[in-house]
């Protein structure tokens, strides 16, 4: 029988614990010829906070561990009764996932590598805070959006005036209403 890929529902913000968690127990069974991959998919995204930029790592589906294994009672009660797994999906019967789903994955991972992207998207007409540079706690109004460099074309008002400025994504903050 051919090892598949089968979706395992952990508790949200757990799914790296549950990984090392399953790595775990399945050494200690010695079932590790049973199972293969065990996919937490993630890519860094850049956010600012308190005006420091930082890198974090964001999952692509938070609540969601992609397992490869041979599905049998045994390796189904392994995952199952490990702690912060809530069960698979499809419950007593899951489903396993297509291949080129899984391929389709596996290219949004290796494809986050090349740069961190930031973690908000910027659109016209978003209003925005200056958080760093020249114009900081400048408010303005996003006039252009060229995401391939993460660059924005802001209007801020200066001494009464719109004056276009153009500032890094990481410069500035996304003002929700």
């Amino acid at each position: 029988m051919a090892m598949k890929y089968y979706i395992v529902q952990a508790y949200s913000g757990f799914e790296d614990k549950v990984r090392a968690s399953l790595q775990e127990r399945i050494k200690n069974a010695g079932l590790e010829q049973y199972f293969g991959e065990i996919l937490v998919p993630a890519e860094n995204v850049t956010a600012v906070r308190g005006g420091k930029q930082r890198t974090e790592r964001r999952k692509f589906y938070p609540g969601y561990v992609f397992v490869q294994m041979e599905m049998s009672d045994a390796t189904w009660h392994l995952v199952k009764d490990t702690s912060k797994v809530t069960g698979f999906l499809g419950d007593q019967n899951p489903t396993s996932v297509p291949e080129r789903e899984i391929n389709s994955i596996k290219a949004q991972i290796e494809g986050s590598g090349i740069a961190p992207r930031p973690k908000v998207n910027f659109e016209v007409n978003d209003q925005v805070k200056v958080v760093d540079g020249a114009f900081a706690n400048f408010s303005g109004v996003v006039e252009d959006v060229r995401p391939e460099r993460q660059k924005l074309k802001v209007l801020v008002t200066i001494f009464g005036r719109p004056t276009a400025v153009e500032l890094n994504y990481n410069q500035v903050e996304k003002i929700t209403a």
